[in-house]
């Protein structure tokens, strides 16, 4: 934990990768202005928050800015898409659309680094941190395989697709059984939320929307056992 408006000022331009900051509402101040204009600059997903919250994190003197440090490195997507290439292996990205469980979020990164998946990709708000839960849950996998963080997933989405990846959205809005894509191709999976799913711009740019199987009374599964499914049936095609 980092706590007042200048260590979090510094914590940033020294590069430590912080997985969340929270800021007191109706913060103001000229080094308040200076900390918002890093937290621009550098993209970093902040929550405004009463000081309420504040002072249950930690009752030394915050300033009304807490934050965390990440356990892991978040990297940039467009970097790893030419090294799998150049590697001369055919990428196989996850990308996880609203995943906010930190228990679910570890049992994908798990099955993920299993498989060989090349990297996940999660959005920068909307996500599941990634904290001793996570790092336990995924038994040590999200020290292990690449967690690649953007603010617009329909942009790197569309990034992806021009990097020559097909995109594979897992929604039961189709006809179409996940058995359908030829997952030897460059391939992203795309996971959404147990609640609402994967977003509908995602859905709208997808390649191929796939569903999995239901035969039961319950018409769903838990996501982390629905990525296993589909990550498992792209292993099969491409062994």
């Amino acid at each position: 934990m980092v706590f007042g408006i200048r260590a979090v000022i510094e914590a940033i331009k020294s590069g430590k990768e912080l997985e969340s900051i929270f800021v007191q509402r109706s913060l103001s101040g000229g080094l308040f202005l200076e900390l918002r204009q890093l937290l621009k600059e550098h993209e970093l997903p902040h929550q405004a928050v009463p000081i309420e919250k504040l002072n249950r994190l930690t009752a030394k003197n915050h300033q009304g800015v807490v934050a965390f440090i990440s356990p892991i490195i978040y990297q940039k997507i467009e970097d790893i898409i030419p090294q799998i290439y150049e590697k001369g292996e055919t990428p196989l990205i996850l990308m996880l659309d609203g995943v906010t469980d930190v228990r679910n979020f570890g049992a994908i990164a798990r099955t993920a680094e299993c498989a060989g998946v090349h990297a996940i990709v999660v959005p920068s708000k909307g996500s599941a941190q990634v904290n001793p839960d996570a790092i336990k849950t995924s038994a040590g996998a999200l020290y292990k395989i690449p967690v690649c963080r953007h603010e617009n997933l329909q942009k790197t989405a569309r990034f992806l697709q021009e990097s020559g990846l097909q995109l594979v959205a897992c929604t039961e809005k189709t006809n179409d059984y996940l058995y359908s894509p030829d997952y030897t191709m460059p391939s992203v999976i795309i996971m959404g939320s147990e609640e609402s799913g994967i977003s509908n711009e995602l859905i709208r740019i997808a390649d191929h929307l796939a569903k999995i199987p239901m035969a039961g009374e319950i018409e769903s599964l838990n996501v982390s056992v629905s990525a296993g499914v589909i990550i498992y049936e792209a292993v099969r095609q491409r062994m």
